[in-house]
């Protein structure tokens, strides 16, 4: 960590040089074009009732009622006060999506090498390997934009870390304290979570490292700096966590509060995700040799092999024309491997794995030991049901790993480490101390080793039938003997991506010994595996990821397009619900238009859930109709969709004429089943005591009607010459909204398992509810504080260093 004016300006031309790479790969942004991804487009649906609300009236919202019948904009885009980190990181990420990310993966990965006292060119080299590994550019694809954006901070904490154990305290506490900052504001808790294990590997052996040396004091000092930055840190992003902490209690992520299933058996109980939820996507152990080489095990779901498939040339000897042929081949279902469905195969390089081969046999001390545990203990992780053993005592015994699915994504530690311990290897070819006798035994070793593992896969293919879990669906489709040139062409990329392997190994192993020889030197050795690794990342990466998924930008911006039944349910200008059962409970295209019962969300609001489970695929219109669910998407005979309208819903408040009391949580879901929703409400009086009047009159002339709708205000006027119990159509959320009764505070409660419910008196009043969430307010006053502390220290603390090191000098 070099801060000469010389190393200042050869910083300088590496960013540039990253910036630049990150626009040519991504180029069509510079042609005002942005990248279509599926889950953003999603996002934007479920955003949509919140971001034009904004727009309209320059105020945040906290809460949206336009999907999962209303939920917290916490995981929606919220912004919260004084959040300055947020600042910072935009400023970091300066460029067009989806090139920010691309550039933060190469900074990112480029400090921390520095960090590990890596010469700057192989830091470049490895951030190019690290940012162009497949696996980093598909999820840009797709649109995993917050777990690219994790990832990309994880290298500069982990920078920090290195750097605290390096006896650099105080520039170590402000590169973790602000790298762990920038990281929790990614808002991906389970990329996070992920390298917080890598960097329990790590402290493990600093510790057995610490023992040997005698060295324990300075590593309970460097933890206890540690510790202090994380928890800055955490502070500074103190609201956004507190309210994702507050939403994940109430959303399928929390402990379910029922014991038993829809089908009254009993429910396993537990306080996060189920474990085949959990491990539904798991790698195959053969599959992971896929790290070498790519489509081992076909690469994706809808691979474009053009005229050298065999299902193409097959297709034109039957007579089919070749423009059609090459229509179907351009989308092959090759992918045959364990996972329900894959985008593209999480690919590290076959250079990058043979350097990881040569850091084994070069590199000494705790570094290779973090490092290649951690890789190991990922591989195996990202196995799941495929390794129960060690999978089943993580999901019972380790905090908070049941929190998180699709297990297969740990493999993204094994992917920073392969990188780092290759480049540490060849940093130490570099070095004359040591032996060039030792420099050729680890090149051959490595060699061998990584061509003997191309042997064995040659090997397996004889044990392959390369049928895929799908293929009997696929053969439904497209006949016996198309599936079966779809096999040959699953043997096909196999055999010829492992030979593209293979030669890419033998080149870089030349490009190594002739550097060994001292034929080249250690600027030609660097361009040349440079240009090896872009060749051999990018060849790949372009086949998922390439000017093809580019659009006009009205088109990302806007990614839904109303249709004729959209225009025809909005000529309704009432509030009211709309139900997509062809979109069901996971797609936010309603949620664009229209106030659904649906939506797109990893961690859906747990209730809603259990109403769709327990009531709503059972056709439940009692549940429908409380909802206020007034239009329904359906199809008439010929095939074409329809608004209809469902006369029965409730609207949005109603009163009853009975509570129906029940005293557990299983007791008030079952209990939906034979309920009429217009004159009763299921209540819990074990969690509501005080509800101990049950009967209400409910005459001809009462009436509620809701006056006024904001996404986090309603107002409402209610008529009833009897004191009554008023039921309101919208999700009770336990936390932040406030009742009132002509502006006084009113207790509400949970009703109907999901919805609000109130006493309201006699006479004509004024209901309002407004969303103001605590843990907005209290969280501000802590990230403010916060951010003030961590601005000090960063000012303080780079002031002393420098001070330090002129006294030094002089």
């Amino acid at each position: 960590m070099n801060f000469s004016p010389k190393a200042i300006i050869t910083h300088i031309c590496v960013i540039a040089l990253f910036i630049l790479a990150s626009l040519v790969y991504f180029y069509p942004v510079l042609q005002g074009k942005a990248i279509y991804q599926s889950d953003i487009a999603q996002y934007k649906g479920m955003a949509q009732e919140r971001d034009a609300y904004k727009d309209v009236t320059g105020e945040e919202s906290y809460w949206t009622n336009s999907a999962f019948g209303g939920m917290p904009t916490y995981q929606l885009g919220a912004n919260y006060p004084h959040n300055y980190v947020k600042d910072l990181d935009r400023l970091i990420r300066f460029l067009p999506r989806p090139t920010d990310y691309l550039f933060l993966y190469l900074i990112g990965f480029y400090i921390l090498l520095l960090c590990l006292k890596v010469d700057f060119r192989l830091a470049a080299l490895g951030a190019v390997a690290f940012g162009f590994s497949t696996y980093m550019i598909i999820i840009l694809g797709v649109g995993h934009n917050a777990k690219a954006h994790a990832l990309g901070y994880i290298p500069m904490v982990l920078g920090g870390i290195v750097l605290v154990f390096r006896k650099k305290y105080i520039l170590g506490f402000i590169l973790t304290a602000l790298a762990m900052a920038l990281e929790i504001s990614a808002n991906h808790y389970q990329m996070t979570y992920y390298f917080m294990l890598l960097v329990l590997v790590m402290g493990l052996v600093y510790l057995i490292y610490a023992i040997k040396e005698k060295e324990l004091k300075h590593f309970f000092i460097s933890v206890g700096v540690l510790i202090l930055a994380v928890v800055l840190s955490i502070f500074t992003n103190a609201t956004s966590l507190m309210a994702t902490k507050e939403y994940a209690d109430w959303s399928t992520r929390g402990k379910s509060e029922l014991t038993i299933n829809p089908d009254g058996s009993e429910k396993e109980i537990s306080t996060g995700l189920d474990k085949e939820y959990i491990t539904q996507y798991s790698y195959g152990i053969a599959e992971s040799l896929n790290l070498f080489a790519p489509r081992l095990f076909g690469g994706s779901g809808g691979e474009n092999l053009g005229k050298d498939s065999k299902a193409y040339e097959y297709l034109t000897n039957q007579g089919l024309s070749p423009s059609r042929a090459m229509e179907f081949s351009s989308s092959l279902p090759l992918y045959w491997g364990d996972q329900p469905i894959v985008a593209a195969p999480a690919y590290v390089g076959a250079i990058i794995f043979f350097l990881f081969i040569l850091g084994i046999f070069l590199v000494d001390g705790k570094k290779k030991w973090w490092l290649l545990s951690g890789a190991i203990l990922s591989l195996l992780l990202s196995w799941g049901r495929n390794f129960p053993l060690l999978t089943n005592f993580m999901i019972d015994y380790f905090p908070m790993y049941n929190k998180f699915r699709a297990v297969s994504s740990i493999q993204v530690v094994l992917e920073l480490c392969l990188p780092v311990l290759g480049m540490l290897g060849i940093w130490e070819l570099f070095k004359s101390s040591v032996e060039q006798k030792e420099k050729l035994n680890a090149l051959k070793w490595s060699f061998f080793i990584s061509l003997g593992l191309g042997v064995v896969i040659f090997l397996l293919k004889g044990f392959f039938d390369f049928e895929g879990m799908r293929d009997e669906t696929y053969r439904g489709y497209f006949g016996d003997d198309v599936m079966t040139m779809i096999q040959r062409d699953r043997e096909g990329v196999y055999i010829n991506d492992t030979i593209r392997s293979l030669v890419y190994v033998a080149l870089a192993a030349a490009a190594l010994w002739f550097f060994i020889k001292e034929k080249i030197n250690k600027n030609i050795l660097v361009f040349a595996l440079g240009a090896l690794i872009l060749f051999d990342l990018v060849g790949v990466d372009l086949r998922y990821v390439n000017e093809d998924d580019f659009v006009r930008q009205r088109q990302v911006n806007e990614p839904f397009q109303a249709n004729q039944i959209d225009q025809m349910i909005q000529q309704d200008d009432s509030i009211y619900r709309v139900f997509d059962p062809q979109e069901g409970l996971n797609g936010a295209r309603t949620s664009y238009f229209h106030k659904s019962v649906g939506g797109y969300h990893a961690a859906k609001p747990r209730a809603l859930q259990n109403l769709f489970e327990y009531h709503l695929y059972q056709n439940n219109l009692q549940v429908m109709n409380m909802l206020n669910v007034k239009y329904v998407i359906q199809q008439d005979e010929e095939g074409n969709s329809y608004p209809a309208v469902n006369p029965d819903a409730n609207g949005n408040a109603w009163f009853v004429d009975q509570l129906v009391p029940v005293s557990s949580a299983n007791e008030e879901i079952l209990k939906l089943k034979d309920f009429n929703s217009k004159t009763q409400a299921v209540v819990n009086t074990k969690e509501y005591p005080e509800l101990t009047k049950l009967r209400y009159t409910v005459d001809s002339v009462v009436s509620i009607k809701l006056v006024d709708y904001r996404p986090d205000y309603l107002k409402y006027i209610s008529n009833n010459s009897n004191d009554g119990f008023a039921v309101f159509s919208e999700m009770h959320y336990p936390s932040g909204w406030n009742a009132f009764i002509d502006g006084k505070p009113q207790d509400h409660y949970k009703v109907d398992y999901a919805l609000r419910g109130m006493k309201v008196p006699a006479g004509q009043h004024e209901i309002e509810f407004k969303f103001e969430p605590e843990v907005v307010e209290t969280g501000s006053q802590i990230t403010l504080a916060s951010n003030i502390l961590l601005a000090l220290i960063i000012v303080g603390g780079l002031g002393f260093t420098l001070f330090r090191g002129k006294k030094e000098e002089s």
